[in-house]
């Protein structure tokens, strides 16, 4: 497994940067691991992507720090297996709402005697050359991290941050406003703001780093400011978006 660890960093309070990425190009992987991120998430949930080309990205960031983390579709523990077993550090998974969900996502990324993951990490123990490592360092270096979608989560985020294992929670502020009965297009709401706030709170209690995504330097600075951690800047199509909209409007203003 790679030296750097996004796990030990977010535990011992450091700040940490990631993209989202969702076109699924090995190449763009490369490219934004070599930019400098600390990790990527390759988007599996609303993309089609398929484990096979979730193996190709993570191919593609061999030889940089940043750590492949996949956002699973489900938390079905065949899925979160499959996706460590071809080589993620961690794992982003959505639509979560009880203690009892995160305790058995938790499991399922853990070797016995302290979870319940079957062994046989193919790629990612470069294939069984080093089994033996990967079996002593994988508890202590996979990532566990959720995202906060629902009323039903928000209103359980105590209990479910006090849950073992649990790294990271993540806000997804567009499925959080049409959970809570808002219109995401027509953000900020109070509502939203008042769940940040209330993560970030419950976060320093529990020891679990805060994560949101910012879509502009200034606010990332914001966001940090405030005690975020787990800090996304962009995805791959929202940057290559704004960066030909720039040119384009430079362009037309001619």
């Amino acid at each position: 497994m790679k030296d750097y660890c996004v796990r030990t960093k977010l535990q011992s309070g450091k700040p940490t940067i990631g993209c989202f990425l969702g076109l699924g190009s090995p190449h763009v992987a490369e490219l934004l691991a070599h930019a400098g991120y600390d990790w990527l998430v390759l988007e599996t949930e609303h993309s089609a992507v398929d484990i096979e080309r979730v193996e190709h990205m993570m191919m593609a960031m061999e030889g940089t720090r940043a750590n492949p983390i996949v956002r699973v579709a489900t938390a079905e523990p065949i899925v979160i297996q499959r996706a460590l077993d071809a080589g993620a550090m961690g794992i982003l998974v959505p639509m979560v709402r009880t203690a009892n969900e995160v305790q058995a996502i938790v499991d399922t990324t853990r070797y016995p005697p302290v979870g319940k993951r079957g062994f046989g990490p193919l790629r990612a123990s470069r294939y069984m050359q080093q089994g033996r490592e990967y079996f002593r360092e994988a508890n202590e270096k996979i990532l566990v991290s959720l995202i906060l979608e629902t009323k039903e989560a928000l209103d359980r985020l105590d209990e479910i941050m006090a849950v073992p294992g649990l790294d990271a929670i993540f806000v997804g502020p567009f499925d959080l406003c049409l959970s809570l009965g808002l219109d995401p297009f027509e953000q900020p709401h109070a509502e939203i703001e008042d769940a940040l706030v209330k993560l970030v709170e419950l976060s320093r209690r529990h020891g679990i780093a805060a994560g949101v995504g910012c879509g502009s330097p200034e606010e990332l600075q914001q966001r940090q400011d405030q005690g975020f951690t787990f800090l996304a800047y962009g995805t791959d199509y929202m940057l290559l978006e704004g960066a030909a909209r720039r040119g384009l409007d430079a362009f037309r203003r001619v």
